[in-house]
């Protein structure tokens, strides 16, 4: 955030800080991994792209963390220099410790479409589209 003299804030540098440290975590993880976590988070991979960018300052939500932490299994120091940014950047969002995210995997088998892009904007289409079947389950159910 900017204050009126347009100078960043503290919180902008710990935004900024967390980010950083959860795209180390995941430029350590497998490929894939991103595209697991967009899966998780019921976003798309964009979106796994604008939290882990440090230049934009829109935060994680919290209630992403559990997922993020789930998903990216980050070390315990890691884990840790994450909250203590977090909690700088966002007093008291995490107040009580999260429950676990539950989720479960299923492999689908699609033909290879002889094209990297076409493969990606396939994968894609299939993490959007269950993650909408995720979110329509959880409203009516």
């Amino acid at each position: 955030m900017k204050d009126d003299v347009g100078k960043d804030t503290p919180g902008d540098k710990n935004v900024a800080e967390y980010k950083i440290i959860l795209r180390k975590v995941l430029d350590n993880r497998p490929s894939g991994t991103r595209l697991k976590l967009a899966a998780a988070l019921g976003k798309n991979r964009s979106f796994v792209s604008q939290i882990t960018n440090p230049a934009y300052l829109v935060p994680i939500p919290a209630k992403h963390v559990t997922v993020i932490f789930d998903v990216c299994h980050p070390s315990s120091a890691e884990r840790a220099a994450f909250l203590d940014a977090y909690g700088r950047a966002h007093p008291g969002r995490l107040r009580a410790p999260h429950r676990e995210a539950r989720t479960r995997v299923i492999t689908v088998t699609v033909p290879e479409l002889g094209d990297d892009k076409k493969n990606r904007a396939l994968e894609q289409l299939i993490v959007d589209f269950a993650a909408q079947l995720a979110r329509f389950a959880e409203s009516v159910g």
